[in-house]
């Protein structure tokens, strides 16, 4: 029989944040795969771990993944994590999960910590619905072709950023989307200098253009509001008038209010509606 490969969450920050399940499947598989073996060995130090790491990232999945799968294969149990929360998002890993699919190995789950998922629980903004961009491109005209292709986008945008390019993404965001654009700016979730930032893009560019950004950082940026097309006095006034369920007087105040016209004008306008309507009648 295969061994099986546990996809375990580790934490973002605090070290707390790791579950009695993570632990307990950490000590017990055959071999680790770590994003990066010596990040991971503290982490697993911390504990007092021993199991044997493996590295596994972006530039040796590919043959990393035979020799894993072989053990997987050969019955032995794998632990992969990445240097911090849940692998595969974002992160190296999906490749050696869809082979272990496609070879019949059993893939579980060990959830945990996501600074995704931290971030948007506490941003106050709409989660029913959501777009995870990942890191937006790095060189310029790329990411502001990205952020044009989101103008108007119905959900709530999440995207990862570098502390290095802060600043460059939100101007980017400001050019494109404009200063005014609300977001939220999660930054060292769960660690001593946790920061959760909400404003405006402008907020934001001044805020943190203060001083030096350290840390990851998350952005949330709110569904895009369609601007209410813009209603026309004559039409509003005729529509009033059309539905009956208001006496003339009372039609031409509430228009009147809402346009910000004298009442008189507003009378005198419902006056020529009731004249060209009684013109248009058939005799």
């Amino acid at each position: 029989m295969p061994g099986t490969l546990y996809v375990v969450a580790t934490p973002i920050g605090n070290l707390e944040d790791i579950t009695a399940r993570a632990l307990r499947v950490l000590r017990e598989v055959a071999v680790i795969a770590a994003e990066d073996t010596r990040h991971s060995r503290k982490l697993l130090n911390h504990f007092g771990i021993r199991t044997p790491l493996i590295s596994c990232h972006e530039h040796n999945e590919q043959q990393r993944q035979e020799l894993l799968l072989g053990r997987l294969l050969a019955g032995e149990a794998i632990a992969l994590i990445s240097d911090a929360g849940t692998p595969a998002i974002a992160d190296p890993g999906y490749r050696l999960v869809r082979a272990c699919h496609g070879a019949g190995v059993p893939v579980v789950p060990i959830p945990g910590a996501s600074a995704l998922l931290a971030a948007l629980s506490a941003a106050g903004e709409p989660t029913d619905r959501f777009l995870f961009e990942g890191f937006l491109p790095a060189r310029a005209t790329a990411r502001e072709a990205a952020l044009r292709a989101l103008c108007g986008e119905p959900r709530t945008v999440v995207c990862y950023e570098a502390p290095h390019r802060l600043m460059a993404t939100l101007a980017a965001v400001a050019a494109v989307w404009g200063a005014d654009r609300p977001l939220v700016v999660a930054r060292e979730l769960t660690k001593l200098h946790e920061e959760l930032f909400r404003g405006t893009v402008g907020e934001a560019l001044a805020h943190f253009g203060a001083g030096k950004v350290r840390g990851e950082l998350v952005l949330i940026l709110p569904p895009c509001v369609a601007a209410a097309p813009e209603r026309d006095l004559l039409t509003v006034l005729r529509e009033t008038l059309a539905a009956g369920t208001l006496p003339r007087k009372a039609v031409v105040k509430q228009v009147a209010k809402e346009f910000g016209v004298a009442s008189d004008e507003v009378y005198r306008l419902s006056l020529e509606i009731g004249r060209d309507e009684n013109e248009g009648r058939p005799a």
